[in-house]
């Protein structure tokens, strides 16, 4: 299908070209033909002309952390410590679910995503097949993690790598759906792992040519673990043990030593910072100007709805931006710029689609939003990078293109039946929470 969005304002993230003025994005088999003025479009004959009048068109949100079948647990075990929320509530009411549960919730999650302007999201959780479902069914762009341990002994010691699932679930899923899925390890933590499952695990991504997932050095209390166990931090053991052999994105990376940032960018380690989780969670505040000013990729996550409590990306832009300015009272720190490209170019590159989406401009995959400026707080129209980062809401996102099909328009899902979802939704919690 051939899409010309006409006459709107544009952010490319193309460092070359960052803003267009009522300019043209004309799209075909899936990818990005032109971007640009008038003249750029000249012969191209769309099947289908979106008006981008008092329209922002920027690329689609990248969220580089979440569990997103965990909307079945929003709003629930809320203001908790890290370790009593995940050991004492969210553990054993996931033991009650079911696959077609995770299914369910995953359709939510990607709901809300797709309804926030996110059109890739790395996901990490169980029953990945019932995710995997559900990407197929949306139209979403994911990299899904497989954990190669089975979730009945996640928390048990003696842990072994069962490397056949995953290396079937890594055939059978890695590169389908015409790019759209990407397969990484997941190696949830080092707290939740063994030293011997920790370097079985990071083999097998070696083995297979993939990258890993994982929690990393989200909390002091995690970094005591680590040290107790093996001797080392988080990070120290990571290295150790392999993990940082092969492409790795990393979620929070709230406590971080000196010695430990030099490390991450030295091994070329992506990080995911996910400000509303941590916040909530009062694990803290990453280290994300330091981590800038040291040349490693960060990009944003929200992480899963029971530590959020939504999938926002938006709203976790605006948080990114404001926190790192309070704590080190510098105004200047984390700026719009630097924010919107972490949750676009950063986000892509960390999970594995860097060559692919993240950037308006000739080649890359069509993954595009359109953000209805005509709203009372997007006006006066003074920066369009701040008015993303400061002023917008979710839900002044209009339409939303993910592979060159659109997938929501005029705010109306096409290829999810939103009503049904939540029904389904909520049936699920009442069974499993009793609300």
């Amino acid at each position: 299908m051939k899409i010309l969005i006409k006459n709107a304002d544009i952010i490319t993230i193309d460092d070359e070209r960052m803003f267009i003025n009522n300019g043209n994005v004309a799209i075909e088999n899936g990818y990005i033909k032109f971007v640009g003025a008038e003249a750029d479009v000249t012969g191209f004959n769309a099947d289908r002309v979106i008006d981008g009048s008092n329209k922002l068109v920027l690329p689609g949100l990248v969220n580089s952390h979440t569990h997103s079948p965990m909307t079945i647990f929003r709003n629930y075990a809320d203001d908790l410590a890290l370790e009593e929320w995940l050991f004492k509530k969210i553990i054993p009411a996931e033991s009650k679910l079911t696959p077609e549960d995770v299914y369910w919730g995953a359709m939510l999650g990607i709901t809300e995503m797709i309804k926030s302007g996110t059109t890739c999201f790395a996901d990490m959780y169980l029953h990945m097949d019932e995710v995997v479902r559900a990407v197929q069914e949306s139209g979403i762009r994911a990299n899904i993690s497989r954990g190669p341990i089975q979730s009945s002994v996640r928390t048990k010691s003696g842990l072994e790598v069962d490397a056949d699932s995953c290396t079937g679930f890594f055939n059978n899923w890695n590169n389908k759906e015409n790019g759209r899925i990407k397969v990484y390890v997941e190696i949830h933590s080092v707290y939740l792992f063994d030293e011997e499952s920790i370097r079985d695990a990071a083999a097998l991504a070696k083995q297979l040519n993939t990258g890993i997932h994982i929690h990393l050095a989200e909390t002091l209390g995690e970094n005591e673990t680590s040290i107790n166990k093996y001797g080392a931090d988080p990070i120290e053991i990571s290295e150790r043990l392999g993990i940082f052999d092969v492409p790795v994105f990393a979620a929070h990376c709230v406590q971080l030593s000196d010695k430990n940032l030099k490390m991450l960018k030295e091994r070329n380690v992506n990080v995911s910072h996910n400000p509303t989780s941590n916040l909530k969670l009062g694990s803290g505040i990453a280290r994300v100007p330091e981590m800038l000013a040291e040349g490693i990729n960060v990009s944003l996550g929200t992480d899963g709805t029971a530590s959020n409590n939504n999938l926002n990306l938006i709203e976790e832009m605006h948080i990114a931006a404001l926190i790192h300015k309070g704590v080190s009272k510098d105004p200047t720190l984390v700026n719009a710029e630097q924010v919107l490209k972490m949750a676009t170019v950063n986000g892509a590159k960390a999970i594995g689609f860097g060559d692919e989406t993240g950037v308006l401009k000739q080649g890359m995959k069509a993954d595009v939003i359109l953000i209805d400026m005509d709203k009372p707080h997007l006006n006066p129209r003074n920066n369009l990078m701040s008015a993303v980062v400061y002023s917008a809401q979710a839900s002044d996102v209009d339409t939303v293109i993910i592979d060159g099909k659109i997938v929501m328009e005029n705010r109306k899902l096409i290829t999810i039946d939103e009503e049904k979802v939540k029904y389904k939704v909520n049936e699920i919690t009442r069974r499993i929470l009793g609300s």
